[in-house]
């Protein structure tokens, strides 16, 4: 018996636990196997954490709705002063588009115009010259901060060119503090001090947006602010996304396109560092996109940048033998049920020959999946093949018992992978 299953008999334990936190597979299988729809009173609402139940609930969204789920948990209890700040200092308060169906339905359709199998495409080019030129930047330091000098720059810088943000004015440093703003108001651990700086901040960054948009209105471009302010449907009566609308759809794209992306390259980085071996046998195949695709969705089962996200129960509900009353508050656990033995043998074990690898949910499931997860997918391939062409000898610089994870229960992101290597030769 694990500590967590000795905890977890006592009752009362919350996944935001430091401990559980930084290490929280082992608490995922005692809930798994013991109380799989779990009450967390730290966070007032059901971990659902089996497979079974996950895929239940995000297939149901009459009954588990998306849009309360996020929008209840938003802002907190100075919501009204962040709403009067944003209203007089940052052209709006702009909620974040987490809705149900039937107006989930047209906002997927246009936002989908900007994720084509062509703009893709187009765009990978671009993308793996920003990743050669950063990893060649750090091979030959010998030591480097996964996130800190990888991770986040690369991802930021990446997010901005597809938006058609000039890189120079906007940088990693704004873009991290702008992603931890947007994040911060629905981890509801804010107390006023920290949402008066984040209501600022997000003033900047809605102001900012708002300039983009009406520049690319009178003056498209190759880019995908561009894609989103003149996509269209063939529907008269809202043929494009409205103003709001789009300023709320690229701060999203801005946001999980940088941080959950970030994550997922830090959690490889501290992959490839703690498996001996495995970069190098990987570097046998690093040019087989088979081996390789493969190798990006195991990592991203294995370790997903997402562990959970919010749901509401709309009614009363028995999910997985527990009664949960009606607008009560869920976190789908993903890296939970991408962890579950009954449907994933030996959970556990980096194994990029599974024959249902494909059936993770760490991009969601139904008809909210990531909108993005094509474009997730190429930028995290790209860079773990250029760690492997470039770097060797990747081990961690500091225990790692000591890495410790940001104190939120959506993301679970590294808060520094400090480690060592050598320029890979030939």
């Amino acid at each position: 018996m694990t500590l967590y299953e000795k905890r977890l008999l006592k009752g009362g334990e919350t996944r935001l636990d430091a401990d559980i936190r930084n290490d929280p597979f082992p608490f995922y299988r005692a809930l798994r196997e013991q109380d799989p729809v779990y009450y967390d009173p730290g966070l007032d609402l059901y971990l659902v954490t089996r497979y079974a139940e996950c895929v239940e609930v995000l297939a149901d969204n009459e009954t588990y709705s998306l849009e309360h789920g996020y929008q209840d948990r938003y802002g907190g209890e100075y919501l009204a002063e962040f709403i009067a700040i944003l209203e007089r200092d940052g052209g709006g308060f702009i909620r974040d588009l987490a809705i149900d169906p039937p107006a989930h339905t047209r906002l997927r359709k246009l936002t989908e115009k900007a994720f084509t199998a062509h703009r893709v495409k187009e765009l990978e080019p671009r993308i793996h010259q920003i990743v050669i030129d950063l990893i060649d930047r750090v091979a030959g330091q010998g030591s480097a901060d996964g996130m800190i000098d990888i991770g986040c720059p690369l991802t930021a810088h990446v997010i901005c060119e597809q938006l058609g943000f000039d890189w120079a004015e906007v940088g990693a440093e704004k873009v991290a503090v702008w992603s931890k703003a947007v994040l911060d108001q629905i981890g509801r651990m804010q107390d006023r001090e920290a949402m008066l700086e984040n209501a600022a901040q997000m003033c900047e960054l809605q102001n900012f947006i708002i300039r983009n948009v009406r520049l690319r209105e009178h003056a498209p471009r190759e880019d995908m602010i561009s894609d989103i302010v003149h996509a269209e449907l063939n529907d008269d009566a809202n043929p494009r996304l409205s103003f709001t609308e789009q300023v709320s759809t690229i701060r999203g794209f801005l946001i999980a396109g940088n941080d959950t992306t970030a994550a997922a390259i830090g959690n490889l980085l501290l992959i490839l560092a703690t498996q001996p071996g495995l970069a190098d046998r990987l570097y046998t195949d690093v040019d087989n996109d088979r081996v390789m695709n493969r190798f990006v969705e195991e990592v991203l089962r294995l370790a997903p940048p997402v562990h959970g996200l919010f749901r509401t129960a709309m009614k009363d509900v028995v999910l997985g033998g527990t009664k949960v009353p009606a607008m009560s508050q869920l976190c789908v656990m993903y890296a939970s049920a991408n962890d579950d033995d009954t449907k994933f043998a030996d959970p556990r074990k980096l194994d990029i020959e599974r024959t249902n690898l494909g059936t993770h949910i760490t991009f969601g499931s139904g008809i909210h999946k990531c909108v993005g997860m094509a474009l997730a997918r190429m930028e995290i391939k790209l860079t773990a093949q250029e760690i492997i062409r470039r770097l060797d000898n990747i081990q961690l610089a500091v225990p790692v018992e000591e890495l410790t994870y940001l104190p939120t229960l959506a993301s679970h992101t590294l808060e520094r992978l400090p480690l060592t290597f050598t320029r890979r030769a030939g």
